[in-house]
């Protein structure tokens, strides 16, 4: 096969997708649904969060970024997903392809990063109550939440024009139904070292310092938990269950995602593994605004006043 390079490659195949007849109409519905239910969620709660002094708080400012993050990347994917199902032909324009690889993987940056700064923040508020207004000051906040948003986009920008759009490439077939980083280095002709050098210094470096100042966190907060009073625990249950049970959510579905990417599971029907290549990107910015809407009351009784209105 003939070598080319990146920039002359005009389109990538995404072959993930399978002929569904006229069930097409019905996913096509199907994922209208979900987008319209996720943009419609995070935007409600983006509002009640930015128009109600009471919730400027660190906490609440976080789950914000958060928020605004779940729309950004549903935007990167459900429009491409949309136009994908209804067509016969699953092709991208190569340009579309490194932008869509952009958008996903900085969201997906900018997820773990606000997960682990709202770990930091839930450990200052249980385990220093009394001095958490001076360690987590506005201006710190406007610090992590700068940093939360731009070093993922300045590392994704790196990735995508440094390392990935370089390549020379014999192939330009892609079996997903998006444009995945992982998947475009694989079709390279060319030295992929520095790319793989790239990731895993990436890897021990930010992911894993993430992952121990996660684990510091709650570490601390159970161990002030277990030696606290009951209205300590109490306070923990309530603010730290729906982190985890988002860093969870979020946790499975990279899990997910490396699995179907990373090993042979060819075996698997071709819809499961769809599923498990979509789950962070669907489920993710689904569950948090309900998870964070019902669980916290501040923002459930916020959102059912504006709701009677």
């Amino acid at each position: 096969m003939m070598m080319m390079n990146s920039t002359q490659v005009p389109y990538f195949s995404l072959t993930a997708y399978f002929d569904t007849g006229l069930f097409k109409y019905l996913y096509f519905i199907i994922i209208m649904c979900l987008y319209v239910l996720i943009i419609s969620a995070n935007v409600l709660l983006i509002v009640v969060i930015c128009s109600n002094r009471s919730l400027h708080e660190p906490m609440y400012l976080f789950l914000c970024s958060l928020f605004v993050n779940e729309l950004y990347g549903s935007t990167g994917l459900f429009p491409f997903l949309l136009v994908q199902i209804l067509s016969d032909i699953h092709t991208v324009a190569a340009p579309l392809c490194f932008l869509q690889i952009f958008c996903l993987y900085s969201y997906g940056g900018v997820e773990f990063l606000t997960l682990a700064v709202m770990s930091y923040d839930r450990y200052l508020a249980i385990c220093y109550p009394l001095q958490y207004n001076t360690r987590m000051t506005h201006t710190k906040v406007t610090v992590l939440t700068a940093l939360i948003w731009f070093y993922p986009l300045v590392v994704n920008t790196y990735i995508v024009s440094g390392l990935t759009v370089p390549l020379r490439l014999c192939g330009n077939v892609i079996n997903k139904v998006y444009c995945d980083n992982y998947y475009v280095v694989k079709l390279a002709c060319s030295d992929t070292s520095v790319n793989n050098i790239f990731g895993l210094a990436h890897m021990f470096t930010v992911i894993f310092a993430l992952i121990i100042l996660i684990l510091f966190s709650y570490m601390r907060i159970l161990r002030v938990c277990f030696s606290g009073s009951k209205q300590t625990r109490q306070k923990a249950v309530s603010t730290c269950t729906p982190h985890l049970a988002s860093l969870l959510n979020f946790s499975f579905g990279c899990f997910f995602e490396i699995v179907q990417s990373r090993f042979n599971i060819s075996n698997l029907p071709n819809m499961f593994r769809v599923f498990l290549s979509l789950y962070w990107l669907i489920c993710q910015p689904l569950f948090n605004p309900l998870l964070y809407g019902l669980k916290m009351s501040k923002i459930r009784i916020i959102c059912r006043g504006l709701l009677s209105y």
